[in-house]
């Protein structure tokens, strides 16, 4: 019985984080995707926990138990948010599928950069969207035309670099040879000023 009446909420959960989500995008203003779905998620769970509260007596839980429920609800809108909306925004694997679709099927492969260089780029405004969430993540700033990494966005940027170099994979195969070229993309980068550095 517990374990049908847990399905039962968990269901409308799912239906409510759906429709609250639907009406969030069509008809609200979204700052960031993500942040977006999480704020959703969380609408969700408090509209699915507070409604259990109400009807408690009914239930065959003890608070311990319903309030377990609520985190598997908060973590499953969590997953729900990264796996659902983020990533279709995010996700360069689904441009490059949409983009062959597009191109009736097929594109050079020794053309692919140039698709990612002139299409992708201004297509999907990727560095308008990425300063956008960066702005509201509070990780950088803008100034007099000069974006500049925040104290939080110091951190973030060491704790990324520390986990690219020392957790990522150093036999990842791209372009089917097995390198470490990843976990320092910038080896190969200029050293010194290249001339778009602040002044």
């Amino acid at each position: 019985m517990r374990v049908l009446v847990a399905g039962l909420l968990t269901a409308v959960y799912v239906i409510v984080l759906a429709v609250v989500y639907v009406v969030h995008v069509w008809f609200f203003d979204v700052n960031v995707v993500f942040y977006s779905a999480i704020i959703d998620a969380t609408i969700s769970c408090a509209i699915v926990a507070a409604a259990s509260l109400v009807i408690r007596a009914r239930l065959p839980f003890d608070g311990f138990s319903l309030a377990l429920l609520v985190v598997v609800w908060a973590l499953g809108g969590y997953a729900f948010a990264i796996s659902g909306p983020a990533l279709f925004d995010r996700s360069l694997s689904f441009y490059i599928l949409e983009k062959l679709q597009q191109r009736g099927g097929g594109i050079l492969e020794s053309r692919m950069a140039d698709v990612f260089k002139e299409e992708y780029m201004p297509e999907f405004r990727l560095v308008d969207v990425r300063l956008t969430e960066q702005l509201q993540s509070g990780t950088i700033a803008i100034e007099n035309g000069c974006v500049k990494l925040t104290p939080r966005g110091e951190r973030l940027a060491t704790l990324s670099r520390f986990i690219r170099t020392t957790l990522l994979p150093k036999h990842r195969l791209l372009a089917g040879v097995y390198t470490d070229a990843l976990v320092d993309p910038f080896r190969a980068s200029k050293k010194g000023p290249i001339g778009y550095e602040c002044r």
